[in-house]
């Protein structure tokens, strides 16, 4: 199945699939809250207009998972790896190994050096995934979302 999904950058054509994606994940395992609406609902103004990325996973016209990239306004990284989701009937088949690889591919050749993320760890799957591709606990920056109850770190080799 992987070797059939393409990863796409954003077109308007996947926002409703970004949106949706996202509030299916997010209402399965937790609380969809106001931060989460205001970037589903404005994708383009949120992520896309302040430098970052959507990566949409698609296998014959079907978006299977997304991602995002949002570009940070701190200096404690570059960006965010966020609003990831996999449709179910996709999880545990390496569609989010396959949007992560590509997210990091791009922030990298960006010049990134440093790419945050937020999850709980209640998601062992993901969490695994994340450690799969370097990233390391941290400590000591605020979220904004009531969720998160650990922080990861890809340093990047540049």
């Amino acid at each position: 199945m992987k070797n059939n999904v393409q990863i796409k950058t954003y077109t308007p054509k996947y926002k409703e699939s970004f949106k949706n994606l996202n509030i299916e994940w997010i209402s399965n395992y937790f609380e969809v809250e106001p931060n989460d609406i205001k970037a589903l609902d404005h994708a383009e103004e949120y992520i896309i207009e302040k430098g970052g990325e959507i990566f949409s996973a698609i296998l014959n016209d079907e978006v299977l998972g997304v991602c995002a990239l949002i570009k940070s306004n701190t200096k404690d990284y570059d960006y965010e790896l966020a609003k990831m989701a996999v449709s179910p009937k996709a999880q545990g088949k390496g569609v989010g190994l396959l949007l992560a690889k590509e997210a990091i591919k791009w922030a990298s050749e960006k010049g990134a050096s440093k790419i945050y993320l937020e999850s709980n760890t209640k998601l062992q799957p993901a969490i695994k995934l994340y450690e799969k591709l370097g990233f390391k606990e941290i400590k000591g920056i605020s979220s904004s979302y009531n969720r998160v109850d650990i922080q990861m770190m890809l340093v990047l080799n540049s």
